[in-house]
């Protein structure tokens, strides 16, 4: 388990190494101030920052913010009342119980392709697995016609532009240009097959959201299967679903929120007021830094669960999230893969690995540095 946090860890420690000290330096209160703005890592606080303290969804430096200029507005992260319950539940039917069921057998045909050379003794890289993955889901649940290793590369691009409005600091000349460019590759390359589909903005945010979600995720739960000895619990039919639930937990693919409150109001004991900028620390709440995972005695689903948000705003893609990873751990169980090589994605909107190759048990070579 120590040498799995420890991989892990890289994710963070080598993309944004400034950021993550800061946010381990301040994780002792659940509840901080620094200037403007206000760190939340408690598990209540943070809980209570999606539910309770009006938030702007427009502002510059936030997750709405980024995704109106990706998307020139109006499509699900920076709407609020009626718009944004119309497109949700619009959402929420495609990435229901039948909609991941419809979409299922298509990640199923990239797990058995990818995953084959396993079988024969060779190696495979997991990441581009996972964009292969993740571009042939958003083509197919979009109707679109895109490559699917396209689809996932425009998304990956899209994101790490827009992503730099997120985080502290000034913003580097040019990012609006750069985040247009790769967005207007984007909507190229997920043009409907056919009318009454959704609207290009909205389609270019689920795919970024999907392709970034799935590629930071993806490889970071079978690293730690593999160097935690997991594969055991991957295997059993029973176990394996929250083993899923507490992958996701550590990894925390969206591991910081930012948001911008609308009006004043409390969080533990500090006053938060409106403007303020909010920094929510997802993987400290969900404990992702201190509680290592455990199938068998598994975290409180209340408390896994804020990995995709809470309230009104959370997000509509937790099933379709859960059942590939549940299928990736269930590919990967026979073959007990070990990492031999792995590398952190510096440029990625969300921490995770540029390249993560894995061996099937009894054919792994020393790991390169």
């Amino acid at each position: 388990m120590r040498a799995a946090r420890r991989r892990d860890q890289r994710v963070y420690t080598r993309s944004h190494p400034l950021l993550f000290a800061l946010l381990a330096a301040t994780r002792r209160r659940p509840v901080t101030r620094v200037g403007g703005t206000v760190l939340v890592h408690g598990t209540e606080p943070y809980r209570r920052a999606l539910t309770r303290i009006p938030l702007d969804r427009t502002a510059t430096g936030t997750t709405g913010g980024a995704a109106r200029e990706l998307s020139s507005g109006g499509a699900l992260f920076d709407q609020e009342g009626t718009g944004h319950r119309t497109t949700r539940r619009a959402v929420a039917a495609d990435l229901g119980t039948a909609g991941v069921e419809r979409l299922r057998p298509v990640w199923l045909a990239v797990l058995e392709r990818r995953l084959s050379p396993l079988g024969t003794g060779q190696a495979v890289d997991l990441v581009p697995l996972a964009r292969e993955l993740a571009g042939a889901t958003v083509r197919a649940l979009l109707g679109t016609t895109g490559d699917p290793q396209a689809i996932a590369s425009a998304a990956l691009a899209a994101a790490a532009a827009a992503v730099r409005d997120h985080l502290p600091g000034p913003r580097p000349p040019g990012t609006a240009r750069t985040a247009a460019a790769a967005t207007a590759r984007l909507e190229t390359l997920l043009a409907p097959a056919a009318e009454g589909t959704a609207e290009p903005g909205l389609r270019a945010v689920l795919a970024v959201a999907a392709v970034n979600t799935t590629v930071a995720a993806l490889p970071r739960a079978a690293a730690w299967c593999a160097d935690a000895g997991l594969w055991d619990e991957a295997a059993d039919h029973r176990l394996r679903p929250a083993l899923v639930d507490e992958l996701l937990r550590v990894t925390a693919p969206s591991p910081l929120l930012p948001r911008e409150a609308a009006a004043d109001g409390e969080l533990d004991g500090c006053p938060v007021r409106a403007g303020d900028r909010l920094l929510l620390v997802a993987r400290h709440a969900v404990r992702a830094h201190d509680r290592l995972p455990d199938p068998r005695h598994p975290a409180p689903s209340a408390m896994a669960q804020l990995v995709f948000g809470a309230g009104a705003h959370a997000c509509p893609g937790a099933r379709l999230a859960r059942t590939q990873l549940d299928d990736i751990l269930a590919a990967l169980a026979p073959h007990r893969p070990a990492v031999v090589h792995a590398r952190v994605d510096r440029a990625a909107a969300l921490p995770g690995w540029r390249s993560l190759t894995v061996r099937a048990a009894g054919d792994r070579s020393p790991e390169n540095p």
